[in-house]
């Protein structure tokens, strides 16, 4: 697991290199960032949601399910972690929100089954947004810059 992390920060750093060079001030204009992980009102209340809709599956610390990499008996895969650990943080603001949105399965389409369902009907935007927001907020400052990245570089898009 050490290995993953670390394989993962590694990518987390060549992207904000990356991310430097293509839209230098990216750092101080925050293009595509939604989530609002520095706001103490809106964390807390994402902390709230999260143990009532997400911690079931994803751990009530973000450590998701075991062999989470590994499809289970239904062919699915189990929810992965949110914690540093998980790839949550590889995917702009815009894509996680779609996907707690909608579910995996109609953002990805073409017949893929997941467990995860869609929370539009049971959370407003603003309340996934929140959720999102409080899982960010648990993220390493380089990961935290990492993500930044990769919404500056989905704005681009």
């Amino acid at each position: 697991m050490r290995r993953d992390v670390m394989m993962g920060l590694a990518g987390g750093v060549a992207l904000i290199g990356l991310g430097v060079v293509l839209w230098p001030a990216a750092a101080t204009e925050a293009p595509g960032q939604i989530l609002r992980w520095q706001d103490p009102q809106v964390v807390a209340e994402g902390a709230e949601l999260y143990d009532r809709f997400c911690a079931s599956c994803h751990g009530a610390e973000l450590e998701g399910q075991p062999n989470w990499r590994e499809r289970n008996a239904a062919g699915r895969l189990p929810a992965p972690p949110h914690d540093v650990t998980g790839h949550t943080w590889h995917h702009a603001d815009a894509l996680l929100i779609d996907i707690t949105t909608r579910g995996t399965a109609a953002v990805v389409g073409r017949g893929y089954e997941s467990d995860m369902p869609g929370f539009g009907d049971v959370m407003t935007e603003d309340q996934i947004i929140a959720v999102l927001s409080f899982i960010k907020s648990t993220w390493p400052a380089e990961v935290i810059a990492a993500h930044d990245q990769m919404n500056a570089m989905s704005a681009l898009e």
